[in-house]
């Protein structure tokens, strides 16, 4: 593989009865654009006994953008937002000073039957001048979202610009997520595309980039930002992101992301604290690890 690109590997690792495979940040690069963190969930089998139960948590500093291929998921949070997010759904949680949520299988799937359950869980870093804003829960249904289909590939604009088009999930940067899906064996080009840094989440299949193959499980980041093409094989999906990166740097401690430390230590006193807002009606609670 040629210095233009670089190739990280999915690092398992478990979240309760749920195995999540982390992809961002890294060591060698702590963001792609704005994006911050991405959890791989499943594919798994969600039944008895394997439910997803994550209990009350908080954030500050991000939105969390949860898109799924397959079964559900039931959102709940601070400002009082209840939803279930569905496959192609996306919802956009903006925490900005301070939010709780749980994220739970809804009743309806806890029936004793087996669902299957695949999607990520993406984390997006405010601007500095948004990370103290109010939070808010935005939901946005599949059939809201851009999708085309040109040159053997099925696409659809989860957030941001791309591709000459505009999701009305436009985040608070410049930024950008796309899912593709190769319905033959086809190459995409992204020159004058996208605008910013681009990352590839190989979902299923493969794709093969100046005679490498790089196969699913596996992120891609191309260094030369959007100037490149790829070829993908029938069958393939991948998760496209990324967008202009943040002036400043970004600080990870937990759950929280901020450009300052100091606002982080505050964070994990409140959450120690049991400052931050509650969802209603719940009292679980993840302590700081």
């Amino acid at each position: 593989m040629s210095n233009n690109k670089m190739l990280v590997n999915e690092r398992q690792r478990d979240l309760g009865n749920f195995m999540v495979g982390r992809l961002l940040p890294f060591r060698e690069k702590r963001q792609v654009g704005p994006f911050t963190f991405i959890d791989h969930m499943g594919p798994a089998a969600i039944t008895t006994g394997r439910y997803i139960d994550v209990d009350q948590h908080p954030h500050i500093g991000l939105s969390t953008l949860t898109y799924l291929f397959e079964g559900e998921i039931e959102h709940r949070d601070s400002t009082g937002s209840f939803q279930v997010i569905h496959p192609g759904d996306a919802g956009f949680m903006t925490a900005g000073k301070g939010v709780t949520h749980t994220e739970r299988t809804p009743v309806e799937q806890r029936d004793g039957a087996k669902y299957s359950m695949h999607g990520y869980q993406i984390w997006v870093a405010l601007p500095k001048d948004k990370e103290d804003m109010e939070p808010r829960f935005d939901y946005y249904p599949a059939q809201d979202l851009p999708r085309w289909e040109e040159a053997g590939l099925s696409i659809v604009l989860v957030a941001g610009t791309a591709f000459g088009r505009q999701s009305p999930l436009t985040g608070y940067s410049s930024l950008f997520m796309v899912d593709v899906h190769a319905t033959n064996d086809t190459h995409l080009e992204l020159k004058n595309q996208l605008k910013g840094e681009v990352a590839f989440v190989i979902v299923k299949g493969s794709i093969t980039d100046e005679g490498e193959t790089i196969e699913a499980g596996q992120m891609m980041i191309s260094k030369t930002d959007e100037e490149c093409g790829i070829e993908l094989k029938k069958g393939t999906r991948l998760l496209l992101f990324g967008g202009e990166p943040l002036p400043e740097e970004r600080f990870l401690l937990w759950n929280f992301v901020s450009s300052s430390k100091e606002k982080l230590q505050q964070a994990k006193a409140d959450w120690q604290a049991k400052r931050f807002p509650k969802v209603a009606g719940d009292n679980t609670y993840i302590p700081f690890p």
